[in-house]
């Protein structure tokens, strides 16, 4: 595809995300904590996952699964850190040893393999509860929400970027083909 037709797919993606970037301190957050504003950083990386799932739908059910596993991975982990505070230093680790073997083995059930989306659902999750919304106590919900929220955006902010190529590719492309047969006769 010449760099004429290709622009067009940059600028689609440009557009998306500067209108996420608009619109986004306009979006309830799902978290009176959080109060307005849609966590952009979020649905940004979940785009991003849309991708690394081989942009599908499955995928993205798989990505909300992962994301919400990871939620409660990382909910066990704090539940269980305070459990094993005696342990000093070596509570909070020991409480991630102890969940991250159940979380690596939901590899072998078919809708939780995504783990990929697991990690990133923990870690979008511990960002809020351990940095830099650590401020008074945030109930799990209050930082689950927004998470969601942001992620399912994300995903179909993928969704459409997928679509918007697929269909545009599949309408420039015959005529591509033909200008390449002119210039080749």
């Amino acid at each position: 595809m010449p760099f004429s037709k290709f622009i067009v797919f940059p600028i689609f993606v440009a557009l998306q995300a500067a209108a996420m970037m608009f619109f986004a301190p306009m979006i309830w957050s799902g978290s009176d904590v959080l109060g307005k504003g849609f966590v952009v950083w979020i649905a940004f990386q979940s785009w991003a996952m849309y991708f690394l799932g081989g942009c599908s739908v499955k995928m993205a059910g798989k990505t909300i699964i992962g994301y919400i596993g990871g939620i409660c991975a990382s909910i066990a982990i704090i539940e269980m850190a305070g459990v094993f505070s005696g342990l000093g230093t070596f509570g909070l680790p020991a409480a991630v040893f102890v969940v991250v073997i159940p979380v690596m083995c939901v590899e072998k059930i078919k809708i939780l393999d995504f783990i990929p989306a697991w990690f990133m659902g923990s870690a979008v999750f511990f960002s809020f509860k351990t940095g830099y919304i650590a401020e008074g106590s945030m109930g799990y919900m209050e930082i689950a929400a927004p998470e969601m929220i942001a992620c399912v955006t994300g995903l179909a902010f993928g969704w459409v970027t997928v679509t918007f190529r697929t269909k545009y590719e599949a309408m420039v492309m015959p005529a591509a083909k033909k200008e390449e047969n002119k210039d080749a006769a």
